[in-house]
């Protein structure tokens, strides 16, 4: 794993908060250490999913336009609680949205844990991931693209 990745990956779990972490802790059964491994590995898999997205003809319009969305809002949105659900993330909040179910399959297998809880636990990133990248695309004024969003260039 990149630096760049555990950067995002320390992002998401900073954004997220020791309650919510708590929380998927308690819903994977684990501990705090078992679920930010829950997250770090969730975090990698959406992002990966969204880099291949990306890169694939029939969804690669759908992110760019999303990923141009957030990196033109203004202003741009904090924090979780400014969110007020998916539906006021735009374009991006539905391409993470749509992406969720096939990453948390990945993560269940990996992981052996159940793919409902995994399911479960990623719907609570998703938010989660929403809002620093749209914080990350707030501080690169003047866009950029996804692999300046995520870290790492693109793959």
């Amino acid at each position: 794993m990149s630096e760049s990745n555990d950067s995002f990956q320390d992002e998401v779990l900073a954004e997220l908060g020791e309650d919510r972490l708590a929380e998927i802790a308690a819903l994977a059964g684990t501990d705090t250490a078992g679920a930010r491994a829950l997250v770090g590995g969730s975090v990698a898999e959406l992002s990966g999913e969204l880099r291949q997205a990306a890169a694939e003809p029939a969804s690669a319009d759908a992110v760019k336009a999303a990923v141009d969305e957030v990196t033109s809002e203004e202003p741009p949105l904090q924090g979780v609680a400014s969110f007020g659900g998916l539906a006021a993330g735009g374009l991006l909040a539905g391409v993470l949205a749509r992406l969720a179910k096939p990453a948390a399959g990945a993560v269940a297998k990996r992981t052996g844990l159940p793919p409902a809880t995994v399911h479960r636990a990623v719907d609570l990133l998703v938010p989660v991931i929403l809002a620093v990248l749209t914080r990350r695309a707030a501080a690169k004024k003047g866009g950029g693209g996804l692999g300046d969003l995520l870290g790492g260039g693109k793959k």
